[in-house]
């Protein structure tokens, strides 16, 4: 234990997902060797993305504007919304450039447990934009979780009732260069369920 404002900086960025004591020990010794340019530089990016920083009005996707800059693009496909749980699953969707539609996030995942509802989430945002806009194609692309799976389940009971409207869930199964020995039985059940032919 540190005296002071030095294991109150520890403890703070203990309190961040992925850094556990050590790291947070690390970065905090790391900060106060800094130049105090580079600490001030931090402090003024964190304070920009706190005060900044929205949600989009259309997608919930983080922005800078009202309206994110993928619901904004005249270019994207009107027709086809892919639903995620979180902002950080549409960058790695967008990573792939396979999907050309829009999003729609949910802000998070059911889960019961931790007091997690469909009330809690962006589901009705997207009842009412399937119901008010061109949509044809929902894609589902939760986590391969329990409360991926179980969100996904939800929302297609919800989804069924529209009229003109596919909905579909993303592929799983085996990663590439992965070897089948190293598999669970769930993810290698997916990917035998989810065959295609070629």
């Amino acid at each position: 234990m540190y005296e002071g404002p030095v294991q109150d900086l520890i403890d703070e960025l203990g309190r961040l997902p992925g850094v556990g004591p050590k790291s947070a020990q690390r970065i905090a010794f790391h900060l106060l060797g800094a130049e105090p340019a580079d600490v001030t530089r931090l402090q003024e990016v964190l304070q920009k993305v706190k005060e900044g920083v929205v949600f989009c009005d259309v997608c919930g996707n983080v922005s800078a504007e009202t309206t994110c800059r993928i619901c904004s693009d005249a270019r994207r496909d009107l027709s086809a919304v892919c639903v995620v749980e979180e902002p950080k699953d549409v960058l790695a969707i967008e990573r792939t450039r396979e999907f050309k539609g829009r999003y729609h996030v949910l802000g998070g995942a059911l889960d019961p447990l931790s007091g997690v509802g469909p009330e809690q989430l962006r589901i009705r945002q997207l009842l009412t934009r399937i119901g008010s806009e061109e949509i044809t194609e929902v894609i589902l692309a939760m986590d391969p979780n329990t409360e991926g799976e179980a969100t996904a389940t939800y929302l297609i009971r919800m989804l069924r009732d529209f009229p003109g409207l596919t909905v579909t869930r993303l592929a799983s199964g085996l990663p590439m260069g992965g070897d089948l020995e190293f598999a669970d039985e769930l993810t290698l059940g997916r990917a035998m369920s989810g065959r295609r032919t070629v």
